[in-house]
């Protein structure tokens, strides 16, 4: 993991290898962003000119490196497009900061040290910058062998130290701003690692191993569910999609409470560590990348973790049904009933419906401790794709204002979201003439149905939210921003801004 070191801006510091400034797109060219100030006055004042010789914009993502003259504690300039100058009197958005730095820190693997010069008007720029940096030079490479030759090794590794340029000296609040950027960073990336880690290497014992090591370090309270007791307690959804697997299914209950908590709430993942399809098999070309449908129970764990680490004011207790979706002679077939934890049962008519069956069982055990709110978050549907694409989750909601609350988190974070609905007349497709309910219900508005779905099994009386995360989980093209190849850790940030929000009171 990259270390944050912060400095006030114009504090003397050690020799960087590099430092990092902001150019910004305008309409006459580049303009240096603020941050750089000395770096642009080491070039006498032309640095801008020197970048468009060079064919830089300032458009987002770009990235133009650069010998640094004499008078620049380092022997490179990495500058970074940070897109649109702001109008005057705006500060640059904590987003395209975030980006900025992210693209910096991943085009500086194999650096020793970077100066961070972007620009800093405030805890809230500064942390933009602190995560981006932590997010941005993640890498996963724990399956790779390493090389012989020293040099390679070191031009693939992440970027060792990052200065942070920017706050004054004394000023409790940039430090706490790094501090909380780390704690999110490296809990994130802890999700992206689970996302990450081969199938044959992460079961749901293996998982559960993880958070029991992870609530030992941490002093959370955290209960495991195995096979035997999901049989005596009657969790028919997550046995009945764990049946196949020679890989038996558990159920974690993962609990951080402040002695000051007002607030409860509940965070309901995903876990499937494998989806097959079962025996409704996923066509080739559609399961390559299955190991990432725990996603949602990776991003539950990483932020209750997170929510310990930052002392929040608040109880958040983290729901993990995790299960293996396998085909045998002993998988759920397409036309099993299966009888839930709640008591409800439901027809299986697609056993690549999976993960509402894991969930549903997960969700009425939530209720049943009558949380101020629950949120869940899966990989659960193809259709949320279809409809917003692979970097923007759907959000779906009992209470219309809770609705807008967690899409407003989401936004806040950096996490593109949209407010999804649940239309009632969606439900009369899930009518079984056998069970209480169907798995599977109308093609259209497949990600509503699945919505639909699971809020049979929320409490009555209880706030809740659905986080589907199917598109922006895992990260098929290349790496963008701050986002890499693979596991992306998205909602993360999502559930610990709103368990932020229920410690100071304000949660809508």
């Amino acid at each position: 993991m990259t270390a944050l070191t912060l400095k006030p801006a114009g504090a003397p510091g050690p020799r960087a290898d590099a430092i990092v400034i902001g150019v910004a797109k305008a309409g006459t060219g580049p303009v240096v962003a603020p941050g750089a100030e000395a770096v642009d006055q080491a070039y006498d004042g032309g640095l801008a000119g020197v970048l468009t010789t060079l064919g830089a914009s300032g458009a987002e993502g770009e990235l133009t490196k650069l010998p640094a003259p004499a008078g620049v504690d380092a022997p490179l300039v990495v500058a970074v497009g940070l897109g649109a100058e702001p109008e005057a009197d705006a500060g640059y958005d904590a987003e395209a900061l975030r980006r900025a730095a992210g693209v910096a820190a991943r085009g500086l693997s194999g650096t020793k040290k970077a100066s961070f010069a972007l620009p800093v008007d405030g805890p809230g720029a500064l942390a933009a910058i602190a995560e981006g940096v932590l997010l941005g030079a993640y890498a996963f490479d724990a399956y790779k062998e390493s090389p012989k030759d020293e040099k390679a090794k070191n031009d693939g590794a992440p970027l060792g130290e990052a200065v942070l340029l920017g706050g004054e000296e004394g000023e409790a609040g940039f430090q706490a701003a790094v501090d909380r950027a780390t704690a999110i960073g490296e809990e994130l990336n802890r999700a992206r690692d689970l996302v990450n880690t081969p199938p044959n290497d992460l079961d749901p014992e293996a998982f559960a191993a993880i958070a029991q090591a992870a609530a030992d370090e941490h002093g959370l309270t955290i209960e495991v569910l195995d096979e035997q007791a999901l049989k005596d307690g009657g969790y028919g959804g997550i046995l009945g999609v764990g049946g196949g697997s020679a890989s038996t299914p558990r159920l974690v209950k993962l609990a951080y409470k402040h002695p000051e908590a007002e607030k409860h709430l509940a965070y309901v993942g995903k876990g499937i560590t494998y989806d097959s399809g079962g025996i409704s098999l996923k066509p080739a070309g559609h399961n390559e990348t299955m190991k990432c449908d725990m996603a949602g129970a990776a991003a539950v764990f990483a932020a209750v973790v997170a929510a310990a680490r930052l002392g929040l004011k608040v109880e958040v207790t983290g729901w993990l049904a995790l299960a293996e979706n396998m085909p045998s002679g002993s998988a759920t077939r397409p036309g099993d009933v299966l009888r839930m934890y709640s008591g409800k049962t439901v027809e299986v008519l697609n056993t690549d419906a999976e993960g509402r069956l894991v969930l549903a069982d997960a969700l009425w055990a939530a209720s049943a401790e009558e949380p101020d709110a629950i949120v869940d978050v899966a990989t659960l549907t193809g259709a949320m794709m279809l409809a917003l694409g692979s970097r923007t989750f759907g959000v779906m909601a009992n209470d219309d204002a809770f609705r807008t609350a967690v899409h407003e988190a989401a936004e806040e974070t950096g996490e593109p979201a949209w407010q999804m609905p649940l239309p009632a007349h969606l439900r009369k497709g899930m009518d079984s003439p056998v069970a209480d309910i169907a798995n599977m219900g109308e093609r259209m508005g497949g990600g509503l149905v699945a919505g639909l779905f699971l809020r049979e099994f929320v409490g009555e009386g209880i706030t809740w939210a659905h986080l589907d995360i199917a598109g922006p989980a895992f990260n098929d093209g290349g790496a963008f921003g701050y986002t890499p190849k693979g596991g992306t850790g998205t909602a993360v940030r999502t559930l610990v801004r709103l368990a932020e929000q229920a410690a100071d009171g304000d949660l809508g």
